[in-house]
C-alpha cells in the first residue's frame, strides 16, 4: 500500500480538527483530486498500438463469450455441449486478463494455461464419416442448429487465432506479448477440437493428398545440412534462449 505523504497527513489532520462542513468538503475534494492523479499514474504503461490491439481483442472476446453462452444454452449434442463448457472458462479468463492489462499498472495477476492439443481422429488424412448434406445459408433464423453453431464457433476461433498471432508479433510490452502468444495457442487448441468434431460429423471435408501431388511438391526442395561448419559456428557463437521444444505441445 502507498505510504501517506505529508500533504495527506495534513489533510487528515485538518479533517479531524475543523468541524465546519465547508472545510470538510474542500479537504475531501483535495483528497479526490490526489487519488485521481494517483490512479492515472497506476495505469500500465502501454504503447498506443498495444492499447489499440488489447481494445480490439477485448471487444472480440465479448462477442465470442456471448455467442458461446448462447450455444451452451441451445446446443443439443452432448459432445458439442461438453466441449463448449470445457472451453468457456478459459475464454472468460482470456477476456479478464485483457481487462487487467488495460486497467492495472501491475498487468494481470492471472495465468492463461498453455493447452496441450488432444488428437482424437483415427486418420488425419481422410474422414470415415459420411458427408453431411450440402449447406445453404438461411435468411430467416430463430435458432441455430448444431452444424451452424459448430461452424460459427470454428470460424470465430480461426479469426481469433489470426488476430492473436498478428498482435503478438506487433506487441511492444513483453508481458502482453507472452500473453498473446499463449492466447494464440489456446485458439489453435480449441479450433482443433471443433475441427475434429466437425470432421467426425461429416460437417468438414478431409481427404488425403494424392501421391503424385506430394511427389511433385517434394521434388522442389532439398534439406539444408545443419551439421555444416557455418551453421555449427553460429550455434556455438549465439545461444538462443530456449523455453522448450515443439514436441511438448502434443502427445
Amino acid at each position: 500500500m502507498t505510504q501517506p505523504s505529508n500533504l495527506n497527513v495534513c489533510i487528515i489532520h485538518n479533517l479531524l480538527i475543523h468541524s465546519n462542513v465547508e472545510t470538510i468538503k474542500e479537504s475531501a475534494a483535495e483528497i479526490l483530486k490526489k487519488w485521481q492523479i494517483h490512479k492515472e499514474e497506476m495505469i500500465l504503461n502501454l504503447a498506443s498500438h498495444d492499447l489499440h490491439e488489447l481494445n480490439e481483442l477485448a471487444m472480440s472476446c465479448v462477442n465470442s463469450i456471448t455467442n458461446m453462452a448462447y450455444m451452451i444454452d441451445h446446443v443439443q449434442d452432448p459432445e458439442f455441449k461438453a466441449m463448449l463448457e470445457r472451453h468457456f472458462p478459459l475464454h472468460v479468463r482470456d477476456y479478464n486478463m485483457k481487462v487487467e492489462f488495460i486497467n492495472d499498472v501491475q498487468g494481470t495477476k492471472k495465468e492463461l494455461p498453455l493447452l496441450r492439443e488432444n488428437a482424437q481422429l483415427n486418420d488425419f488424412t481422410q474422414s470415415s464419416a459420411p458427408q453431411a448434406p450440402a449447406m445453404q445459408p438461411r435468411t430467416h433464423v430463430q435458432d441455430m442448429n448444431e452444424r451452424e453453431m459448430a461452424t460459427a464457433y470454428l470460424l470465430t476461433l480461426k479469426r481469433a487465432g489470426r488476430e492473436y498471432a498478428w498482435s503478438a508479433v506487433e506487441a511492444a510490452n513483453p508481458e502482453v506479448r507472452s500473453f498473446l502468444q499463449t492466447a494464440f495457442m489456446m485458439s489453435c487448441s480449441h479450433a482443433y477440437d471443433v475441427w475434429q468434431y466437425m470432421v467426425n460429423k461429416g460437417y468438414y471435408p478431409l481427404e488425403a493428398a494424392q501421391p503424385q501431388s506430394i511427389n511433385k511438391v517434394a521434388s522442389m526442395y532439398q534439406v539444408v545440412p545443419e551439421n555444416s561448419q557455418q551453421i555449427q559456428s553460429y550455434l556455438n557463437q549465439y545461444q538462443n534462449p530456449v523455453e522448450g521444444n515443439s514436441n511438448q505441445l502434443y502427445q
